[in-house]
Parts: C-alpha cells; sequence; structure tokens
C-alpha cells in the first residue's frame, strides 16, 4: 500500500461537524500504549512477494497535535517479507509544509515523525536527499528516518562492490557518516518539504514554541500541483517551426506543358529582415520544363509598399529580389513597365528580374531606378546594408486606392462587425 501524498486538514485541533464527531473519534484514536481499545483491524491478504497469503493490520489513530492517519503494516509467515507505511486520512492541505528541525541532542533524535511519500527529506550538511516518491510513508522518529536511509544505502552494497568497488567505497563512508550522525557529536539540519501538507515533526514542548523546529508553509507551485495529481500535466510540446522550415514538402502534379506526372517541391523560407516566403518548384522529367514560383507565407499588409532602389554598380545585380504575384516593376530611364501578375512570384535576383534588358545595365553603361510597387505589401528588395539605411534605396509604405483595393478583392471583404448582421439577419 502507497502512502498517499493527500493535502492539509484543517488546523489542528479544529472540530468536525457535531453528527459526525463522535464516530470519527471513536475510528481514530489518539496513539497511546495504554489504551488497550487501540487495537488494529487485521485482513487476510495477498503476498506480493511469494504469492501466499499474508497479513495486513490497520490502525487508525490520532498524532497528538497534528491529525489522523491510517498506520498499515503487512507481514507473511511464509516468505517473511514484511512492508510498513502510513497514510494520511484527510485531504492534501491547501499549503505545502516544510520542517526544519536543528538536531543539538539526543533527545532531537526520539522526536517523532509523519513523512508522506510526497515529501522530500534533506540534510544540508552532508549535501544528502531523499526525493519525494523514492519512498513510501512513514510513521518513525529522526532516528528512524536515518536508520531507514541507511538501510536503504547497505542494501545493494554487495552488489556494488562485486561491480563497482570504487561507488562501494565512497557509499561505505558516507554510511560512516550518517552513523555519527546519530551520535549527535555535533548539531546538524534535518529539513522534511512536503507539499501535501501531510508531514509532521513532534513539538515535544507542544503548545509552546520550539526554538529548535521552524515550520514554514507555502503555495505550491505548479509543477508540485502536477506532481501531487491536483492539475493535469502540462500539454505536449507543439514542434519547433525551425523543424519545418529544414523539410522540403513534395507533391505529385501535372506538368504544365506536356501534362505528364511531375512532382512540385515547397519549402518555406524566412527572408531575414522580411517575412516567411513559400518557395514553389515544378520539374517535368518527361518535357524538361521547369517552373518556379513564389507566395507570401503572410496575409496582405495594412498597407502597400513601394521600393524604390538606385541601381549605381553592376555588384547590385547580386542583391535578392522577391516579387509577389502583385507586384508591379518600373524603370524610368527606359519607359519600362512590368504590370501586376506578369511572369508571377519570383525569389531571384536583380539580375535574374532584369535578364531581359541584361546588355543595357550589366555592363554598367547607364544608371536606372528601379521601381517596385506592391500594394499587397509583400515584396521585397535586399538591403545589403541591414540593419542600417541603404543611400541607394527608398522603401515607402503608403495606403492603397480604391481601385487597389477592388484588384484585391478588399472592398467587398468584410472583416469587422460581420456577427452583429448575421444576429439581424436570424
Amino acid at each position: 500500500m502507497a502512502a498517499s501524498g493527500a493535502v492539509e486538514a484543517g488546523p489542528p485541533g479544529a472540530a468536525a461537524a457535531p453528527s459526525s464527531a463522535p464516530a470519527r473519534d471513536h475510528l481514530f484514536r489518539p496513539i497511546s500504549a495504554e489504551d488497550e481499545e487501540l487495537q488494529p483491524t487485521e485482513i487476510e491478504s495477498l503476498c506480493m512477494n511469494c504469492y501466499r497469503n499474508g497479513m495486513t493490520r490497520l490502525l487508525l489513530t490520532k498524532i497528538p497535535f497534528f491529525r489522523e492517519i491510517i498506520v498499515s503494516s503487512f507481514s507473511c509467515e511464509h516468505c517473511g517479507w514484511n512492508n510498513t507505511e502510513i497514510q494520511s486520512a484527510g485531504r492534501i492541505q491547501d499549503q505545502g509544509v516544510r520542517y526544519t528541525l536543528t538536531v543539538r541532542a539526543q533527545e532531537d533524535m526520539n522526536r517523532e515523525v509523519v513523512k508522506t511519500d510526497s515529501a522530500t527529506t534533506r540534510i544540508p550538511e552532508l549535501d544528502f536527499e531523499i526525493p519525494a516518491f523514492s519512498q513510501k510513508g512513514a510513521l518513525t522518529t529522526v532516528e528512524g528516518l536515518i536508520s531507514r536511509a541507511i538501510s536503504g544505502l547497505e542494501q545493494d552494497q554487495p552488489t556494488r562492490r562485486a561491480n563497482e568497488e570504487a561507488v562501494a567505497e565512497r557509499i561505505d563512508k558516507f554510511i560512516v557518516k550518517l552513523k555519527e550522525l546519530k551520535q549527535v557529536a555535533s548539531p546538524f539540519t534535518l529539513v522534511i518539504d512536503d507539499p501535501s501538507g501531510n508531514s509532521f515533526v513532534e513539538n515535544p514542548h507542544a503548545p509552546q514554541k520550539d526554538e529548535s523546529l521552524e515550520i514554514t508553509r507555502y503555495s505550491r507551485t505548479l509543477q508540485q500541483e502536477e506532481m501531487l495529481g491536483l492539475r493535469a500535466g502540462a500539454p505536449e510540446e507543439k514542434p519547433e517551426e525551425e523543424d519545418f522550415r529544414k523539410e522540403v514538402l513534395q507533391f505529385n502534379t501535372n506538368c504544365p506543358e506536356c501534362n505528364a506526372p511531375a512532382q512540385t517541391n515547397m519549402k518555406l523560407v524566412q527572408i531575414p529582415h522580411f517575412k516567411e516566403v513559400i518557395i514553389m518548384a515544378t520539374n517535368c522529367e518527361n518535357c524538361g520544363h521547369r517552373t518556379n514560383e513564389v507566395k507570401s507565407g503572410g496575409a496582405i499588409e495594412p498597407l502597400g509598399t513601394r521600393i524604390t532602389f538606385h541601381i549605381t554598380d553592376p555588384s547590385d545585380m547580386t542583391r535578392d529580389l522577391l516579387k509577389s504575384e502583385t507586384c508591379s516593376v518600373e524603370i524610368p530611364e527606359l519607359e519600362f513597365e512590368l504590370g501586376m501578375a506578369v511572369l508571377g512570384g519570383k525569389f531571384t535576383t536583380l539580375e535574374g528580374m532584369l535578364n531581359d534588358i541584361r546588355e543595357l545595365i550589366l555592363e554598367g553603361n547607364m544608371k536606372a531606378h528601379f521601381i517596385m510597387d506592391d500594394p499587397a505589401g509583400n515584396s521585397y528588395l535586399q538591403n545589403v546594408y541591414a540593419p542600417e539605411d541603404d543611400p541607394e534605396m527608398k522603401v515607402e509604405q503608403y495606403k492603397r486606392t480604391f481601385d487597389q483595393n477592388e484588384e484585391l478583392g478588399l472592398n467587398d471583404m468584410k472583416t469587422e462587425g460581420y456577427e452583429t448582421g448575421l444576429a439581424a439577419q436570424r
């Protein structure tokens, strides 16, 4: 039977409801060697060691100045296996509790201790800790806690000496230190931290204050509430988008030229100092036709964007360029204009975009302005000085005209107040 990590009942000594108090007091009697009526309940139960029947004894009792607990003890006469543990008979308390006891004399080793399975036990002077849920709950003493820890460390020492002699030697030295604590040659600190609030260290001077014992009650963290089962576990983390960006997605399609089966590759790319775009490329093995297209990974921006770049050097041809399908291109010096939707979306370089007129520009015989006007705000020209401003490039944000909104289909799109209209129609 596992000890429960239950929460704090009402304050010590709090009275129960009048109708149930007599019955509860009869069930949970103060623990005392002189109370002959305080007898355990015996239940025949299966031994999990030899799978024959053993005996479980349950004792419902009260800890003075604390609360009710259930002490259970199992023993098997066939194989000799036995087990003792405790459970809180109350609920998980509203706050966690931390007992910090300074052990100065042998009398402190005899203090009664209730340690639930959700409690963590520490001895800071030895940098020693028994984590929560690594032991079952116990009704014992300070000395009993240390003896239990020693027994747990000694249990696997023969195996360690055979397989890991150096580790076994270090544990032997640590066991000696724990045994020295039982002699109380010098003061040490015992900390029992229980987020369920159901552990207890006796104050032999109760109801007077104990100068050697500090009791701290605290609010539990989310992790502690999850550990006690009071809160659902945190949702699984979603896969990071970065993992998705590293993948190239593939899907089957037909070649736009010969209609033969072809494959399209699609990848999400983050353009520095801009936004995410989707690049799609199709390669037909039948006729050799190749296409590539770029789609914006985001929505239409609130404002249109006009990028005016002054081409002054052949090295400008290497700048990355994203032209969305809604972007028009203009070169005033050549009286050249490329309308919206011509060529579709492209992610290329300035040289790639000006391939048809490269003889005039690439040799540097002519300086020109390259203007990209995108009312959707989803086009981009690389700024090689980023994050500083580019002296040869001007980026303008502007409010779209009615005609531009019409071309983008925004005039008839209602994004606010539509719920009111639907309610009126009903």
